[in-house]
């Protein structure tokens, strides 16, 4: 994979405890904008973040019954995106993660392509295989496993049959 020069003048060192974000509500506000830029350029814009991949993940809310697109990071897995429900490193899993366990089946938007997809979560050996891979790509996940009391899963996307 080709990497520029300015990739690493960049990419952040792995931060600690203190880089986390503190205020959830500007995270949910630039996600809030990120997706609407990425839904309204049909994926041209808004698939990378500097060196960061990210898909964007359709699927129906288990208490609303409404569609929600949620942008994620993501690392591809050979035919696969491995997906991280970290959840900022909070104690609880992510509306996302949630709603996928009602529903075998969703659709993700990966820059302009729409692909629909199974999803499982990682067994213990992928898990040992993927989240050196994440931590490459994302900086911040250390820091999420340190701060979660609890397992942040990898939920491994595969296409549908």
């Amino acid at each position: 994979m080709f990497r520029s020069p300015a990739f690493d003048r960049w990419r952040p060192e792995i931060p600690g405890e203190d880089t986390l974000p503190k205020n959830r509500w500007l995270l949910r506000l630039v996600t809030r904008v990120h997706r609407s830029i990425y839904i309204a350029s049909g994926g041209t814009i808004g698939g990378r973040l500097l060196w960061i991949r990210v898909l964007l993940l359709h699927n129906i809310g288990r208490k609303t019954g409404l569609l929600r697109k949620t942008p994620l990071l993501y690392v591809e897995d050979g035919p696969d995106w491995v997906i991280v429900a970290s959840n900022g490193g909070a104690d609880h899993h992510p509306a996302w993660l949630h709603n996928l366990a009602d529903r075998p089946k969703a659709r993700i938007q990966v820059g302009r392509t729409e692909v629909e997809v199974t999803w499982r979560k990682a067994t213990p050996s992928e898990c040992e295989r993927l989240w050196p891979k994440l931590t490459r790509a994302y900086p911040f996940y250390p820091a999420y496993r340190r701060k979660a009391k609890r397992e942040i899963p990898l939920v491994v996307l595969e296409r549908a049959a």
